[in-house]
């Protein structure tokens, strides 16, 4: 009788501890847990967890930007991949610019700590160089890149300890792994490094076809060649001949090669940090799904296929799933951070529900 119920409590034990497993050390734990928390109006310490689930991105804040007008013609100077750590420094200053003052105390701390100036990280023409500057040193200290930009917008000490608990359990001191290590208050700090990390990708980008290639479209609202009604045009159309190669712009994942009616054969990459791109309308395909491709590698040979009015590339950048005109991530300005999709145009003709639904079922839906 003894052996039966001593069997039956540690039966108990063991299922709460598997509960316990499943909430804490899950995504759909942590999603219950968040749901739960709104619910109930409380604060959950489930985000740093989804954010390790979701490569960094779970709640990335969406920031507003001055959309610039691009030149059908880019300078091919202008379309390189920014270094490194010119990248970092850009879009620390632009994740930093857009803080308000209470989320800015960590970085004035540890700019501080290294000897620099904080009125330097409020000036567009000094900013993204002392940005780099301080990730430098501080990355001396904090083992990594990513422990050094957690330690901007969560702190120095909080970021240490997080960089040495991920240190002896053997893991790389990437976010994801020091997000495992944050308190719940620690969430707004980790969607700021989120953020940052995820911009550093996108100025990290190259371009997929040779500099000099002509815009044939723009990212943007516009009036469908093949629809005759607007629709948004979520990247840009670049003229190459049939059969051209198409260049990975950053190393990833390849995620997808497939085909289909609207984008024809399409590759997509996956770049990690949030960052996506995607290479529509191609002839034939030069990789395949979980492949690793480095930056240049030819991804595809360009073509006419899907809804296409002429042979051409439709090159898409996603950030945090969302699509992102690629340009505004060229030039020597820094001007960009996040923005939703501009609003649609006031059209006078009635929405079709069904068109739509049919339209947008291809993903990306580019032309």
């Amino acid at each position: 009788m003894f052996v039966q119920a001593k069997s039956g409590l540690l039966n108990l034990f063991g299922a709460l501890l598997c509960l316990w497993a499943a909430a804490y050390h899950t995504p759909v734990g942590a999603l219950l847990r968040v749901v739960s928390a709104k619910v109930l109006g409380q604060r959950s310490s489930a985000r740093p967890l989804l954010s390790y689930y979701s490569g960094g991105v779970w709640d990335v804040q969406r920031q507003e930007m001055n959309i610039e007008s691009t030149p059908d013609v880019p300078d091919p100077q202008q379309l390189a991949a920014v270094p490194p750590g010119p990248a970092l420094g850009r879009a620390l200053f632009l994740t930093w610019g857009k803080l308000p003052y209470e989320q800015r105390r960590p970085g004035v701390a540890l700019i501080t700590r290294y000897g620099l100036q904080p009125s330097a990280f409020e000036q567009p023409g000094l900013g993204p160089d002392a940005a780099t500057q301080l990730v430098d040193r501080c990355k001396l200290d904090l083992g990594s890149e990513d422990a050094a930009v957690l330690a901007f917008f969560a702190g120095f000490d909080l970021a240490r300890y997080a960089a040495e608990r991920t240190t002896a359990e053997g893991y790389p001191l990437t976010l994801e792994r020091l997000a495992m290590r944050l308190p719940p208050d620690a969430a707004p700090a980790l969607d700021n490094a989120s953020q940052a990390l995820l911009l550093t990708t996108a100025y990290g980008l190259s371009w997929p076809v040779p500099a000099g290639t002509r815009v044939t479209s723009p990212f943007g609202w516009r009036d469908h060649p093949l629809l005759g009604r607007k629709q948004l045009h979520t990247g840009v159309d670049l003229s190459v001949p049939e059969g051209s190669d198409v260049h990975a712009t950053a190393a990833g994942t390849v995620t997808r090669v497939s085909e289909d009616a609207m984008n024809g054969k399409l590759v997509i990459i996956d770049h990690g940090r949030g960052v996506t791109t995607a290479y529509c309308h191609n002839s034939a395909f030069r990789v395949r799904v979980g492949q690793l491709v480095k930056e240049g590698d030819v991804v595809a040979a360009s073509g006419n296929t899907g809804r296409s009015t002429g042979p051409h590339v439709h090159y898409q950048l996603e950030l945090g799933h969302q699509p992102v005109d690629p340009l505004l991530f060229k030039g020597k300005d820094t001007r960009v951070a996040l923005e939703l999709p501009p609003p649609h145009p006031v059209s006078k003709k009635k929405p079709d529900p069904l068109k739509d639904a049919f339209d947008k079922a291809s993903v990306p839906g580019t032309d």
